[in-house]
């Protein structure tokens, strides 16, 4: 049975820092879906002629916007979101590592993991690439979850052998066996994907990158996720663990870490070599604005990104982000470009992109998800103002599309995520 999708739509399956025509949108749109795949986009009469014997869902009251795509984020960090007035290195050593050591309880670690999942879905989010835990077990409870609720994720073992708490140091050669079973067990399992995951080189010895480029080697479809550059003190640190490195960057590529297929969060404070080295191999950042302000880390460098060719999406980096929304993160970016001494100028189309097709782009997942193409996963999310809202008025009296847009990233407290489908079948959200 195909279904229809009617109501307002909205996608770009272009790139506006490139494109002055990335937006698509049809005021009365139809979506249809056959055999969880987007089989046509566009005018709902045109699409109702198209499919005449269709199901139709009418999705009037709201938006229609493919699945969310976060391209960083920590599924043991939820109940840590909130922690104020501290720096990054204090943050992690006061706030979050404690919470993160918890996660030795296979118990605390499921109930985690079944939180995690759901709060990714009510927030939109239909891929992820994920930060798993420190604990072989707690990370395989995250792969349990991400597949019983259909979720699109990301995610690895991260493994830390130094200058953490002493419960979530692990030894090259564990990391190596422990990872491997998860591998074997999770890769390629559905819409399971696997990523390598020092958690930063600060805590990472050379001896562990080298176990991270050994499995980089054995298996060459995996993915690498990691963080770069977001704290001044974090940078210093790192220089000095590290003194035969030019840079942060070099500590991870002297290892073969540094490739498409890696995602490096934040990377607020690089420098040119790096910048040039990420785009020559199209390595790709995770752009976190919330958490960037949150932790007082700085304003992520997007103008120079742009101008070297370096790829980066959204991603909400909870817990140190402030909440699993990525319009929330669209109109914190937008801020921060604001007021940026050299900021650039981003647009409802640019805040979208970011939060869908780029962040698929980036996940090599650009064929799959991020947009409304045809033969794409019917990833899609439909949000509807709340009743009585300021969002509700725009909704109602808006005409233009983008302005719409531009309001649902300033208004998402206002927004509700209604419904979900996940190749095209509705994913329960309680």
């Amino acid at each position: 049975m195909i279904l229809i999708l009617r109501g307002l739509v909205v996608h770009t399956p272009k790139n506006p820092f490139r494109e002055t025509s990335a937006l698509q949108a049809f005021s009365d749109g139809g979506l249809a879906i056959a055999e969880g795949r987007i089989a046509a986009v566009g005018s709902f009469a045109e699409v109702a002629r198209q499919f005449p014997g269709a199901r139709v869902q009418d999705c009037r009251e709201g938006i229609l916007l493919p699945g969310l795509v976060d391209t960083h984020v920590h599924y043991p960090q939820t109940r840590v979101i909130g922690a104020m007035g501290y720096s990054l290195l204090d943050w992690l050593e006061k706030r979050t590592l404690p919470l993160e050591a918890q996660l030795a309880d296979n118990k605390l670690a499921r109930e985690l993991a079944r939180e995690f999942v759901k709060l990714l879905l009510r927030n939109g989010t239909t891929t992820a690439l994920v930060f798993g835990s420190h604990f072989q077990g707690a990370t395989a409870n995250l792969f349990g979850a991400a597949l019983d609720a259909g979720l699109r994720v990301i995610a690895g073992q991260v493994c830390s052998d130094r200058l953490l708490l002493p419960q979530l140091h692990t030894t090259p050669e564990q990391s190596y066996t422990e990872q491997k079973m998860l591998i074997r067990r999770f890769h390629g399992r559905g819409k399971l994907r696997y990523a390598v995951t020092p958690r930063f080189a600060l805590s990472a010895s050379e001896a562990m990158l080298e176990v991270c480029q050994t499995l980089l080697q054995e298996h060459p479809d995996l993915h690498f996720t990691t963080h770069l550059n977001e704290n001044t003190e974090e940078i210093r640190t790192v220089a000095e663990l590290f003194p035969w490195s030019k840079n942060y960057l070099q500590t991870y590529d002297r290892f073969g870490l540094v490739g498409q297929r890696s995602v490096f969060a934040h990377n607020v404070h690089p420098t040119e070599p790096e910048l040039q080295r990420l785009a020559e191999v199209r390595a790709a950042v995770a752009h976190c604005p919330s958490s960037n302000a949150f932790i007082g880390s700085g304003i992520f460098p997007m103008h120079r990104h742009l101008r070297f060719g370096v790829r980066f999406a959204l991603g909400s980096d909870v817990g140190g982000g402030t909440g699993f929304s990525l319009l929330k993160e669209g109109l914190t970016a937008y801020i921060a470009q604001r007021y940026a001494q050299d900021g650039v100028n981003l647009t409802p189309a640019h805040l979208l992109y970011l939060a869908t097709q780029a962040g698929a782009e980036i996940l090599g997942l650009g064929e799959e998800v991020g947009s409304f193409a045809l033969g794409k996963a019917a990833d899609v999310v439909w949000l509807k103002p709340e009743e009585r809202s300021t969002l509700e008025v725009h909704f109602r009296q808006l005409d233009s599309v983008e302005q719409l847009l531009g309001s649902l990233f300033t208004l998402h407290g206002e927004a509700k995520v209604h419904k979900v489908w996940l190749e095209g079948r509705e994913a329960p959200l309680d």
